[in-house]
């Protein structure tokens, strides 16, 4: 077993609203929030600022750090231990993606799919996410509101 770093971003718009991507990549379905893992030698910020150039096509500041996994989580892929790194975020420049209002309403075809939705933060169960740090990670930002 090894470790897997992943950097994720929470964007917050002016209405409340926060971005999440659905997926569909392994033969599996599945909502988080916008980012990915770390490449060797690259930093968290580094990262994430990365992840949402390649996701979002938009470049982003970071706010602040959120929430780090304090739990053990085992990747849902691979043999590895999970540390995920969540990061406040605003765009620094306009968001130029087509938003979705359906779960899992892809453009194309293939084995690897995303499309964005903007979810009302007060309508964000954690059963949205499949993935227990995800699940967490809404909990918070609940609690938070």
């Amino acid at each position: 077993m090894y470790f897997n770093v992943r950097v994720y971003g929470l964007l917050i718009n002016n209405l409340n609203e926060v971005l999440i991507s659905d997926e569909q990549e392994y033969g599996m379905r599945f909502t988080k929030f916008p980012g990915g893992g770390l490449e060797l030698g690259e930093g968290l910020a580094d990262g994430l600022k990365r992840e949402f150039l390649e996701e979002c096509n938009a470049e982003i500041e970071i706010i602040r750090h959120f929430y780090t996994t304090d739990f053990f989580v085992k990747s849902a892929f691979n043999n590895s231990q999970v540390i995920s790194v969540y990061y406040l975020v605003k765009n620094t420049s306009p968001l130029n993606l087509i938003f979705k209002e359906v779960v899992f309403d892809f453009d194309g075809e293939g084995d690897v799919l995303q499309s964005f939705r903007w979810v009302k933060l007060p309508n964000l169960p954690r059963e949205t996410f499949l993935f227990p740090t995800d699940q967490h990670v809404a909990k918070l930002l609940m609690s938070e509101i």
